[in-house]
């Protein structure tokens, strides 16, 4: 039974230790917080982040605080998005299972277009940056003429586990822009892999404006050595991918098996958008102009919206699958679960390295469209 303080947890083979527990609590109750805490999570690969932040997000909503905003900065497993997306989400509800992720409409995001965030670092912080400048003005900075005043909100940044040579640079640049309130380092008995100690960002002159707050890995063994939690990050993947694109379908529709999603994708009637609205972006890579369709035809592309607003960071709305395109028609057949009337506002498609999952092309019993069985080689 959960104390009256905590909200229960669901989740059996989920350990949360006293020491996170405390760790979040200080966080949420702590009095001297005002305006609400904005908490970075950081520590080494697998060491429990994720669980960490999701505790912390339904402690922050159980105690004092209606919604609170989560800045997911892990392209390969975000936390409320498919792979590829960097997002700013407002969540109002608490979480009952800490071990099942769930995908939840953004209030902003960014296609990054791959799941390491090694491609381009530049644009990976100029994304973050644009990000936390939107919760910035729209979740925590009170606007004049606000009447009732606006309700500022906290917090929380998750962060991937790269922490060591250019990721360590990428963290520290964070740490000094978001400057947040709270840093939560999770470490590891694998000294070498962890953080430096104290305030390593701040250059050693830490003011006292930031509570930082060093935890252990959840589980340790009898030789109090982490244990960590090892997860088969293609597949995870995979299925966050098949999990966004079963939105197509209704929630009641029989569809349990992958050979049976793969079925029900491959015939799901397309929307059809118009090449001449679009504009086309290759993330990360050059593709001639002559070989523009070649390359967006049966692959995922980001569904962004460009403006002048946007400053060269375009918002993402979506994910869609390019079905076919008919040149003569002059159209793109895309598969989404994006309502028509957001589609609508599209004019760019974000081309990344964010693949199908193969599992979808290579059903036993089930010839895929985008499968060919007879292929001809040229010389």
């Amino acid at each position: 039974m959960a104390s009256p303080s905590e909200p229960e947890n669901l989740s059996p083979n989920v350990y949360i230790p006293e020491e996170w527990s405390d760790a979040a609590h200080s966080m949420a109750y702590d009095s001297l917080t005002s305006p609400p805490p904005i908490s970075l999570i950081c520590g080494a690969k697998n060491s429990g982040k994720t669980t960490f932040s999701r505790h912390l997000l339904n402690i922050l909503l159980h105690s004092r605080y209606s919604k609170v905003a989560y800045l997911d900065t892990d392209v390969g497993q975000p936390e409320f998005t498919p792979p590829g997306f960097l997002s700013l989400t407002i969540v109002d509800k608490i979480t009952p299972d800490l071990a099942i992720p769930c995908l939840k409409t953004p209030e902003r995001c960014h296609f990054y277009g791959d799941v390491s965030s090694k491609r381009d670092l530049s644009a990976y912080l100029n994304y973050i940056f644009s990000l936390y400048d939107h919760f910035r003005k729209e979740c925590y900075m009170s606007k004049e003429g606000d009447n009732p005043p606006r309700t500022k909100l906290p917090l929380i940044v998750n962060t991937s586990g790269w922490v060591k040579g250019f990721g360590y640079n990428v963290l520290v640049d964070m740490l000094k822009y978001i400057a947040p309130t709270h840093v939560v380092k999770i470490c590891i008995s694998a000294v070498n892999k962890n953080l430096p100690a104290g305030a390593f960002w701040l250059d050693g002159e830490n003011d006292g404006t930031v509570n930082l707050i060093e935890i252990n890995s959840a589980r340790q063994d009898s030789f109090n050595r982490s244990l960590l939690v090892q997860k088969d990050a293609r597949l995870v993947r995979d299925l966050r991918i098949m999990a966004y694109f079963r939105q197509c379908f209704p929630s009641d529709r029989d569809i349990t098996t992958i050979k049976e999603f793969a079925h029900a994708l491959s015939t799901h009637r397309p929307f059809e958008v118009p090449i001449a609205r679009i504009k086309t972006q290759h993330l990360h890579c050059q593709v001639p102009s002559s070989e523009t369709f070649y390359s967006l035809n049966a692959s995922i592309v980001g569904l962004a919206i460009d403006s002048e607003e946007s400053k060269k960071l375009p918002w993402c709305i979506g994910l869609g699958i390019v079905r076919g395109i008919d040149t003569f028609k002059g159209v793109f057949f895309v598969i989404t679960p994006v309502p028509q009337s957001s589609l609508e506002k599209v004019n760019l498609f974000l081309r990344g390295y964010i693949q199908i999952p193969t599992c979808l092309l290579q059903v036993q019993g089930f010839l895929s469209p985008y499968m060919s069985a007879n292929v001809l080689f040229t010389s």
